[in-house]
């Protein structure tokens, strides 16, 4: 039987006592073991689910010169729009099958890149920033979880988190057609570069997580289910404790689906930094995997590498 995701309930670290501690240990065994886990139990109304999708359905299919207006490749296109076929996995120059959009926190410091919004569908801005907020504070929720599980203090992860770069990526994967790039696939398979992703449940199957023998776990689409994992810069500071897993977005078996889905990628600040701590070297084989380096060269680095930065 093809294994499945392991399944933790936000209501039980909610409800602290023993459930916290158990949802603990649940979730930091699964980053532990594969590195991804379906959360349920977040809170987040399916309702708003689908309208944020709905708004996003109605921004891809404005015409490429509308979209194409909030481009902002000055700023690795790290709000507004990134047209199909610019970003890649890193080490495969085949370009992935996806245009999408990205915002991030709303804060006034001339630091932080300022969110731009489409003027239309009009209800944009108020569907995707509003998922945005309640995804962001669940995420500290995590953080902390995790921090536990890693022996440390509740806050030492969401410290990090705070001000960071954390950002919503609103995808759209068009249908296929006939006429795609030879060898390129949605998004070929590759790691997450930030701290933790919650993965909001997609429109349509696609999404596969690499296990401990090579094969692929199918990961349902379902927006009861916020999908967690842990990327490149958690593993680095906990010298691969927490694993950061490959996974990908395979084609679908028609030329006429379209798929869409909204991650959350939790960065730290630039100034974090993510060398691996001593006592998580200790518990890994008393050797360093992993560079020492800060989250923000980290950030520019792979941007370069999957071809959002020059």
């Amino acid at each position: 039987m093809a294994r499945t995701l392991a399944v933790c309930n936000l209501a039980d670290w909610r409800a602290g006592g023993e459930r916290k501690d158990a949802f603990v240990q649940e979730m930091g065994a699964a980053l532990q073991d594969i590195g991804f886990f379906a959360l349920t139990g977040h809170g987040i109304d399916v309702e708003a689910i689908k309208k944020s999708y709905s708004v996003a359905e109605g921004f891809f299919q404005l015409p490429q010169e509308e979209k194409g207006k909030y481009e902002q490749a000055e700023l690795f296109r790290q709000r507004g729009y990134t047209p199909y076929g610019v970003e890649h996995a890193k080490d495969n120059p085949a370009p992935d099958l996806k245009e999408f959009w990205q915002t991030g926190r709303t804060i006034d410091d001339p630091d932080f890149h300022k969110n731009i919004w489409p003027e239309h569908p009009e209800d944009f801005e108020s569907s995707i920033d509003g998922l945005y907020i309640a995804m962001e504070s669940m995420s500290s929720e995590l953080l902390a979880a995790a921090s536990l599980y890693l022996a440390k203090p509740e806050t030492w992860l969401p410290n990090m988190s705070h001000n960071g770069n954390t950002i919503l990526r609103v995808i759209h994967y068009p249908a296929l057609g006939e006429n795609s790039p030879q060898g390129a696939v949605r998004s070929a398979q590759h790691e997450d570069i930030n701290l933790i992703t919650l993965l909001v449940g997609a429109t349509a199957d696609g999404l596969q997580v690499m296990d401990h023998d090579g094969t692929w776990i199918e990961v349902e689409g379902n927006h009861d289910h916020i999908i967690v994992d842990s990327g490149d810069m958690l593993q680095n500071l906990t010298n691969g404790l927490f694993k950061s897993t490959t996974h990908r977005v395979i084609n679908p078996p028609d030329a006429t689906s379209d798929r869409y889905s909204m991650p959350m990628f939790v960065h730290p600040r630039d100034d974090v930094d993510l060398t691996p701590l001593p006592e998580f070297v200790e518990m890994t084989g008393g050797e360093a995997l992993y560079d020492s380096i800060t989250a923000g060269d980290y950030l520019h680095q792979r941007l370069v590498e999957i071809g959002l930065a020059s």
